[in-house]
């Protein structure tokens, strides 16, 4: 059992031994005020709450007895962008005479040729489908290496962030990267953050652009940002492989729902081929044709999602499944408008959804974890450390008191302070919820730096401990997969050795962010043969884009003796959203079955790992997953 002396004590180790690790290092200092700040007999009081939290974790839980058996079925990808822009030429690109002709260009206003040459070289088009679809490559890397070189030569020469504001909007405009007013949206959105930033910190564009885009722009070393978390000084137990889940034992049936991208705006009938981030809307004028009309229900192009879809997928839901358990709900509430957004209309979507959530599910427990585009400018969460002005409290307090309808109030310090959670759901099952924003490479102000920030992964790792001790299975779920090309490398490094050192706590992981129906295998560090931990993505009710809408069902191992919380299936559902639109009659259906459609004897990490092995070497079985997923 915990206690809070051994609460302090292993907070003690875990800052001396931060302390070792980092002391010298250019980020220390900033390290060591926020840890000095910080009142961790309070928080561990917080977080603890010794006596009340024991009491907790032996009979307070969210769940009622759950002793139902739901009927489960019967056993029986990324986009990529190529075309012809020759990567040896980007390497070879002369960005000094690049960075000077484009200011010279800028007073001028007009493009030398040298310029325009390497602006098709460039091809920015291809830059934006890539940012969009989080699929980077060189061609991204360039442009990156282009824009912070620019905006760094700017700051040293000394110009005002008004001067550098119109550059970048008149930069936006004459490369025709974005229309006038998106160019004009996104400069005062973001700009000044972005400028604020590259002030603070001494990078080359080189590694700037390593951390934002990723595995595509090389893995260019800096020490700001390599950091460890720290683990308690408590041995890892003894393996023991874990067991298929008893067949006919009692379970829970859980939605999963992601990415909404509900859009107000939406309008049925304007073009929805425009050339911005958003159609589908009143201000992308009509459809000039039949073919480019946006669909009563939705639409494949760059569109988001109408309300009457979210109405009707809800109300679709509530009637087919209404012995539903609980809900996982993994962010993504705002439409992709992010030129145009602002924070009061961001925290009436997130209200209006809350609302339309508890009235199509009554009494029906819901665990939310945030997305990256609850906030205003999207991807901005800016640590503690940020100037007051720029504080993400207006986002956090109003998520606290939103989330207060399913969560006890002993959450709230945490998600307060960082968005991020710890629930017990049944005697011996808990749900951690993490905000994975502190991941997200396109959150700039984490270049200044990205030293596990609100000491969430340590509270992750606190929390397994506690978890660990007293028996408890635990479910993390989060919006960015850990691994994926949007999340750090840094940050994914140290949860997969989180989810490495307590694999026999931790019996499932639950995600979104990707629009796709995907998976994750996460494997042992000491033995990459050995698979010992699932990440399921589901897939998003967004059509955005060249998707159906979906949602998941998940059945988890319910209450018994020797219950193991394990998932025992999955089906994914989805709307053929082109037999929507035609006949003006959406229909909701099952695409799959986990089990049933691989044969797959449970759904354990190993048979995971022996789905990709079947998958790589019969080609015909990943079509089978390809075109059930889509």
């Amino acid at each position: 059992m915990f206690s809070r002396i051994w609460t302090l004590k292993i907070i003690y180790y875990y800052l001396t031994l931060l302390q070792q690790q980092t002391l010298g290092s250019p980020i220390w200092s900033q390290r060591e005020t926020e840890i000095l700040s910080t009142n961790w007999t309070e928080m561990a009081d917080e977080w603890i709450k010794a006596k009340d939290r024991i009491a907790e974790r032996i009979s307070i839980t969210l769940l009622p007895s759950n002793n139902k058996i739901h009927e489960l079925p019967p056993i029986s990808p990324s986009f990529i962008f190529t075309n012809s822009v020759d990567v040896d030429q980007l390497t070879r690109m002369n960005y000094s005479r690049m960075l000077w002709d484009m200011e010279y260009s800028q007073k001028s206003g007009h493009l030398s040729l040298f310029v325009d040459k390497a602006m098709k070289l460039l091809d920015l088009r291809q830059v934006m489908t890539e940012v969009e679809t989080s699929v980077m490559s060189k061609v991204s890397c360039t442009a990156c290496k282009v824009g912070a070189g620019l905006l760094q030569h700017f700051i040293k020469a000394g110009k005002s962030e008004e001067e550098i504001l119109n550059s970048i909007f008149q930069f936006c405009v004459s490369l025709k990267i974005q229309s006038v007013r998106v160019c004009q949206g996104i400069t005062l959105l973001m700009g000044g953050e972005v400028i604020y930033v590259l002030k603070e910190v001494e990078m080359s564009s080189a590694q700037i652009c390593s951390f934002v885009i990723g595995d595509a722009c090389e893995d260019v070393y800096n020490p700001l940002h390599d950091w460890e978390v720290v683990f308690p000084p408590v041995n890892k137990p003894t393996i023991k492989p874990p067991v298929s889940p008893l067949e006919g034992a009692p379970n829970f049936k859980v939605l999963h729902i992601s990415d909404t991208h509900y859009d107000p705006y939406y309008q049925e009938g304007t073009n929805a081929e425009c050339n911005e981030p958003l159609c589908c809307r009143l201000t992308n004028g009509p459809a000039l044709t039949p073919s480019a009309a946006a669909g009563k229900w939705g639409d494949y192009r760059k569109c988001d999602t109408p309300k009457r879809t979210v109405d009707h997928m809800l109300n679709h839901i509530a009637a087919t499944h209404p012995d539903i358990d609980y809900i996982i709900w993994t962010g993504d509430l705002p439409p992709h408008d992010v030129w145009n957004q602002t924070r009061d209309e961001n925290l009436k979507i997130l209200r209006d959804t809350v609302k339309q959530m508890v009235k199509t599910f009554p009494g029906v427990p819901i665990f939310p974890s945030l997305g990256n585009h609850e906030s205003a400018p999207v991807n901005s969460y800016p640590p503690p450390f940020a100037p007051e002005d720029n504080s993400i409290a207006w986002l956090y307090n109003e998520l606290d008191e939103q989330w207060r309808q399913w969560l006890p109030a002993g959450t709230s310090n945490t998600v307060k302070r960082g968005a991020f959670y710890s629930v017990l759901v049944r005697p011996g099952f808990r749900i951690l919820s993490v905000n994975t924003n502190y991941c997200n490479n396109k959150n700039w102000w984490l270049l200044m730096n990205s030293t596990d920030p609100v000491s969430e992964l340590q509270w992750l790792i606190y929390e397994l401990q506690g978890a660990e001790i007293n028996n408890e299975k635990v479910h993390i779920i989060g919006h960015i997969p850990p691994g994926h090309s949007d999340c750090l490398k840094v940050w994914s490094r140290n949860y997969y050795h989180i989810i490495n050192r307590y694999e026999s706590t931790i019996t499932a992981q639950f995600f979104g962010h990707t629009h796709y129906d995907e998976f994750e295998v996460f494997y042992d560090t000491a033995d990459l043969g050995r698979a010992l931990s699932i990440a399921y993505i589901g897939p998003s009710v967004s059509p955005y884009y060249d998707l159906n809408p979906g949602y998941r069902i998940y059945y988890v191992d319910g209450d018994h003796p020797k219950t193991t919380r394990m998932v025992i299936d999955h089906e994914s559902w989805v709307m053929n959203l082109k037999e929507a639109n035609l006949y003006d009659f959406p229909i909701w259906y099952k695409s799959y079955s986990a089990r049933q459609t691989f044969q797959m004897p449970s759904l354990l990490p190993k048979d995971w790992d022996s789905l990709i092995d079947k998958m790589t070497n019969e080609p015909n079985v990943f079509d089978i997953y390809y075109k059930s997923a889509l």
